[in-house]
């Protein structure tokens, strides 16, 4: 057989068009409809049921159950979305990645959508160039769709031709007949395929194309497919580990689902794999065990039977799976539950006013996460290695990010809060509320722009002097002791404001920056240190005043309601 390695090389070059072409497609879909995919996935999962259709629906539409996956690991791992409903969403991810096959059994093998897609691209391309973003976007998502099935074709052709190469066959063969191990074998293939490749749709495609192709066998593709459902949990294991407690939690949930999924199918396979060529059958199509023409149909539906039974089955198991993997993934002492809603996330109380109260000690919290995102600003500036900068930036940017997200969630609450009676105090305290953790937010904010300018710094190499380093780090020093008073404010009855103190630390915050602002001047007349150093070293300062305003104007907020 002439297989040479010019031909092996084109066969990675087709499936690596094909996975371009998914991931293009995928990409632009989520461009296309912008916050809208996060937005539903944030919204709908108040019930396992509606966790469940929500996941099968953005997976249908984005063809990726990783993007799905990775997306609920951030939100989870933002607190957004608790351990128990995570588990429906992956459910309906499982159920939602089975359209993949679907387009390419019925569309891929049936006619060629290839003929297409040449002038599909040719159609869109011009649109790459548009200044809108959407024209743009559409393009990426028409080109992607085309380029799927043009890699599907090429597969197709890649791979021998089993009629003039019989001896492929009688390779193959060597492992199809060895009952339960011939199909552990292949199941391991598949699993292994899908965590090189990082995508079960183009692992299926491969299946699919082998299947048509005469190279294995029905019982032995549907071995595959179940490999596939493990090999597709990796990715979201590799994008939980650097993420927090539950974030894992949830990426171990999948792969238990998962795994389990496959145990109980393998024992009843034979049994399973009869019913649906029965099934197939019995409404005129070709049999999957006879003719290899029927097997993309067949498994498809094996597929799609599969993850819906798997789902039915295990729905009810859900509390106990988020106790098993609560378990499996502990909670350690230096473990950091990071930003996730800890009072509000169980919906509205029975009365306005028990909601305000736990609103009020979730903003306590909120402001206790901000604080600790100082700190890892003032480590980011003292920090030396390399590894240590990369870290406390990165905690940084995670920690202004999720916070955004944590003052929607608030500030969502309190306004589902204020649809209630609320009486005059009440409606007082819940406007002043929201002007408190828009201050917080902007807290989180100039913090931010600080440690950009920090980052900076360390990227140019750009040296301070003793004395600058100094001054930047009595700045922090005050910052962090008007956040431990604004907490201190925040924990109190609303009645009891230790105003005085707030308003000291501001103006000594201000003062120390009109003293640094006239030193700096002077200085730089002086040639003390580089000019780009004391731009970097004049924003670092300016942004740490900015911190005190709006730490200042927290106090202020509360005293304006209740003096």
């Amino acid at each position: 057989m002439q297989y040479t390695l010019i031909d092996f090389l084109a066969l990675l070059g087709s499936l690596g068009f094909f996975l371009f072409g998914m991931k293009s497609m995928s990409e632009a879909l989520q461009k296309v409809a912008g916050d809208k995919l996060r937005n539903i996935l944030a919204a709908m999962t108040s019930s396992r049921i509606k966790g469940i259709f929500t996941g099968f629906m953005i997976t249908a539409l984005v063809q990726s159950s990783t993007a799905t996956t990775v997306m609920l690991v951030s939100f989870v791992n933002a607190g957004l979305i608790n351990l128990i409903q995570s588990i429906g969403v992956v459910m309906g991810a499982n159920i939602g990645t089975t359209v993949t096959a679907w387009l390419i059994s019925l569309l891929g093998f049936k006619f060629s959508v290839s003929f297409i897609s040449l002038p599909l691209i040719g159609i869109s391309f011009p649109f790459l160039f548009s200044k809108s973003k959407k024209k743009k976007s559409i393009a990426e998502l028409l080109i992607g769709f085309a380029m799927v099935f043009l890699g599907l074709d090429f597969l197709k052709e890649s791979l021998p031709d089993i009629d003039r190469h019989p001896e492929i066959l009688s390779f193959l063969a060597n492992y199809t007949q060895m009952g339960i191990w011939s199909v552990l074998l292949f199941l391991s293939i598949g699993t292994v395929l899908t965590f090189v490749i990082q995508s079960s749709s183009a692992t299926m495609a491969l299946t699919l194309v082998m299947c048509n192709n005469g190279w294995i066998s029905f019982d032995m593709a549907a071995a595959m497919v179940l490999g596939e459902n493990i090999g597709t949990t990796i990715t979201a294991n590799i994008a939980a580990s650097v993420a927090n407690v539950s974030a894992k939690r949830t990426a171990r949930a999948h792969l238990i689902f998962n795994l389990v999924g496959v145990i109980w199918v393998l024992f009843i396979l034979n049994f399973f794999l009869r019913e649906i060529d029965n099934f197939v059958v019995g409404i005129g199509l070709l049999s999957p065990f006879e003719f290899a023409s029927g097997i993309p149909v067949a498994l498809s539906v094996f597929h799609t039977v599969f993850n819906v039974f798997n789902v039915l089955l295990l729905i009810g198991f859900a509390p106990l799976i988020a106790r098993l993997v609560t378990r499996m993934v502990p909670l350690k002492e230096d473990d950091e539950e990071e930003f996730r809603l800890k009072y509000i996330n169980t919906g509205i109380l029975s009365t306005a006013e028990l909601s305000l109260f736990q609103a009020k000690k979730e903003i306590s919290l909120y402001a206790r996460r901000t604080h600790k995102m100082i700190t890892y600003a003032r480590s980011l500036f003292n920090a030396e290695k390399e590894t240590n900068i990369e870290y406390f930036y990165n905690k940084v940017e995670k920690y202004e990010e999720i916070s955004d997200r944590m003052e929607v969630e608030i500030a969502t609450y309190l306004t589902k809060v204020s649809g209630d009676h609320l009486g005059s105090q009440g409606s007082q305290r819940l406007q002043t509320m929201l002007k408190l953790i828009d201050n917080i937010e902007s807290i989180s904010d100039s913090c931010q722009n600080a440690g950009r300018a920090i980052y900076r710094q360390k990227q140019k190499n750009l040296e301070f002097p003793p004395a600058l380093r100094d001054n930047i780090n009595k700045m922090f020093e005050l910052v962090e002791q008007a956040m431990e008073v604004m907490i201190d404010n925040l924990d109190e009855d609303y009645h009891n404001v230790k105003v005085d103190a707030a308003i000291d630390m501001e103006y000594k915050i201000n003062r120390f920056r009109n003293k640094l602002k006239k030193e700096h001047i002077k200085k730089l007349k002086e040639k003390k240190y580089k000019y780009d150093a004391g731009v970097v070293y004049n924003d670092i300062l300016s942004h740490c005043e900015r911190m005190g305003d709006h730490i200042v104007n927290v106090t202020e907020s509360i005293l304006e309601r209740f003096d």
